[in-house]
Formats: C-alpha cells, structure tokens, sequence
C-alpha cells in the first residue's frame, strides 16, 4: 500500500489509521455485505471478520461470507456464481420496492 500510503505502515502509522474503517464504525448505518477471499492479500480475511463483529456490536445489518481458496479476485467459477447471487439477492432484500 505504499504507493497509495506514501509509506510503509511500520513508517508511518498514522496515515494508516486516519483511513482504517474501523476507527469511523461508530458512523455506519448501511447494512453491509461482505463477501471475501481467505487468501485476500489485499483485504485480509480477519479485518473483515473484525469489521463484521464491530457492525453487529452496533446493530448494523451485515452479512459476512469467507470463500476458501480465493484471493483479492475469485478464481473458482462456483464461486464467481455464489457471489453474484449472494449481491442480487442483497439488493434485492435491501432495496425498497419503487
């Protein structure tokens, strides 16, 4: 993340947390979907095991799903399906009629 940082997180602390979602949960109402990879590098499974007890403990709807095996990007074409299932189904529970 350095290049989006300016620096590495063990040199520059701060700016990590200035941007870290979890320091802003006291601020959320939408009800979250989350839908990761155990292998995300990116997005590492455990902060969003985190994110997901912190919304809860603020009574946020969420939802939290850990596809074994997948990374940042969805190999597994089973799973490229759940996943888009698990969306449309999301908005479509959470989306008022019109």
């Amino acid at each position: 993340m350095v290049p989006f940082f300016g620096a590495s997180v063990y040199d520059d602390p701060a700016v990590y947390a200035r941007s870290s979602p979890i320091n802003f949960i006291k601020n959320v109402k939408t009800p979250t979907l989350m839908l990761v990879g155990d292998r995300d590098g990116e997005c590492p499974a455990p902060q969003s095991f985190e994110f997901w007890h912190a919304l809860r403990d603020e009574g946020v709807q969420s939802q939290l799903v850990v596809y074994p095996g997948e990374g940042h990007h969805f190999a597994d074409p089973e799973h490229q399906r759940d996943l888009l299932r698990r969306t449309i189904g999301w908005f479509e529970a959470e989306m008022p009629p019109r």
